[in-house]
C-alpha cells in the first residue's frame, strides 16, 4: 500500500511538471502492463433513500439507519465495491422544524432538539455493517462540532475495514445554510479504492463548476455527488453533474433521495456525460451498479485541455494589426 502511494505521489508529480494526463504520466513507470498488472475494474453502486427531515424523532433516524443497511447489503450481494448514499441519507434537518423562533419563521436553528443519540446508534450500526460486507460506504449525514458551533453537512467515508476514513464537509452553502443552520466546510477531500481515486461534493456544490476542475486538477477517476436534489425537484442538478462528467472525462455518481428520483433518480454517467446506469424512476428506495474499466478512459482529452489552456493564457495579448483590434469593419 504504502509502495502504491509512493507511485502515484511520483506520476501525479511529473504530471503536474508536464501537462500530462494521470495515465499517460504513469507510463514513463511502468512502460508495460500485462497479465495481472492490467488495470482492474471496480463495482460502484449508487442508492437514493427515502427523504427523512425530522431528527427530533427517534424512529424517523432509525428508519433511516434500517434502509441504509438494507441497501447496503443488496449492493453488497451485487459485487459492489464501494455504495454511495445521499446528501442527508440518515437525516436532512428540516429548517422550520429546527428554527429556534418557531415553525412559521426560519431562524437560529436550535440543534439540541436533534436525538444525536440515536444518530450515533445508527451510524455505529453502518460502520460495522460497512466492515462485515467489506464494502467502502459514503453517505450524507449532519457532523456535530464543539457547541456553540454549529455543525457540517457532511459527506462520511466509510473504509471497507469498518472505520470512518475520512469525512467531506459541505462549502458552498445556501443562504439559509449559512445563516441559520451549518458551519462551511474547507476543503476538496479525496480517497482512494483499488487503485481508483474518489473525490466529494455536495448538495450545492454541483453549481459550482470550480470546485469540479480543481477535482479534474487532483486527477480524480469519479466523482461522487451527494444532493437531495434541490427545492423545488428539478433535473438542473442532474444536467450539471453530466456537463462535469463529459467536460472533465470522470465518471459521476449522482445520488438523490428517492422522492426526487420522479424527476431524475440516482445514477452514474459515463466519462462522456451520458447516464450509464440509474435508479427506477418510481419514487422508490433502491440502489444501481456500474463497472468502472480504466480501459474506458481516453488519456489525451485531459492532457489536450490543459495544453489549449496554456495556450489560450499564452495569446491574450491582440497582434500589432489593426485588422485585429478594429472590429468595426469587414
Amino acid at each position: 500500500m504504502t509502495a502504491n502511494r509512493s507511485l502515484k505521489r511520483q506520476v501525479r508529480a511529473r504530471a503536474a511538471k508536464t501537462g500530462e494526463s494521470y495515465t499517460t504520466a504513469l507510463r514513463h513507470f511502468r512502460p508495460t502492463l500485462r497479465g495481472d498488472e492490467m488495470p482492474k475494474t471496480l463495482r460502484l453502486a449508487v442508492a437514493q433513500t427515502t427523504y427523512r427531515d425530522d431528527p427530533r424523532d427517534p424512529a424517523l433516524l432509525r428508519a433511516s439507519g434500517q434502509e441504509i443497511r438494507r441497501l447496503m447489503r443488496d449492493a453488497h450481494a451485487a459485487g459492489a465495491r464501494i455504495v454511495h448514499f445521499t446528501e442527508g441519507a440518515t437525516c436532512f434537518p428540516n429548517k422550520h422544524l429546527m428554527s429556534s423562533t418557531g415553525p412559521d419563521e426560519v431562524g437560529p436553528a436550535d440543534w439540541t432538539r436533534f436525538r444525536w443519540d440515536v444518530l450515533r446508534d445508527e451510524l455505529t450500526a453502518i460502520t460495522r455493517l460497512a466492515g462485515e460486507l467489506g464494502l467502502w460506504t459514503v453517505l450524507g449525514s449532519v457532523h456535530p462540532l464543539t457547541a456553540p458551533n454549529r455543525p457540517h453537512n457532511s459527506l462520511y467515508v466509510i473504509s471497507d475495514r469498518g472505520k470512518v476514513a475520512t469525512r467531506y464537509d459541505e462549502r458552498t452553502l445556501s443562504t439559509t445554510k449559512r445563516t441559520w443552520m451549518y458551519t462551511a466546510g474547507t476543503a476538496p477531500v479525496t480517497f482512494e479504492v483499488d487503485g481508483f481515486t474518489f473525490g466529494c461534493a455536495l448538495g450545492m456544490d454541483v453549481h459550482m463548476h470550480e470546485l469540479f476542475s480543481a477535482y479534474e486538477d487532483q486527477e480524480v477517476d469519479c466523482l461522487l455527488v451527494s444532493t437531495t436534489g434541490g427545492v423545488p425537484v428539478g433535473p438542473a442538478e442532474a444536467a450539471e453533474a453530466q456537463g462535469y462528467a463529459a467536460t472533465h472525462h470522470f465518471w459521476v455518481s449522482f445520488a438523490v433521495t428517492a422522492e426526487h428520483s420522479l424527476a431524475v433518480p440516482s445514477g452514474v454517467t459515463g466519462l462522456d456525460g451520458s447516464w450509464t446506469a440509474q435508479c427506477p424512476a418510481d419514487g422508490r428506495p433502491a440502489v444501481t451498479l456500474v463497472e468502472l474499466n480504466p480501459e474506458d478512459r481516453s488519456p489525451g482529452l485531459r492532457t489536450w485541455r490543459r495544453n489549449t489552456r496554456r495556450a489560450l493564457a499564452d495569446h491574450l495579448t491582440a497582434p500589432a494589426d489593426t485588422r485585429s483590434t478594429t472590429r468595426t469593419s469587414f
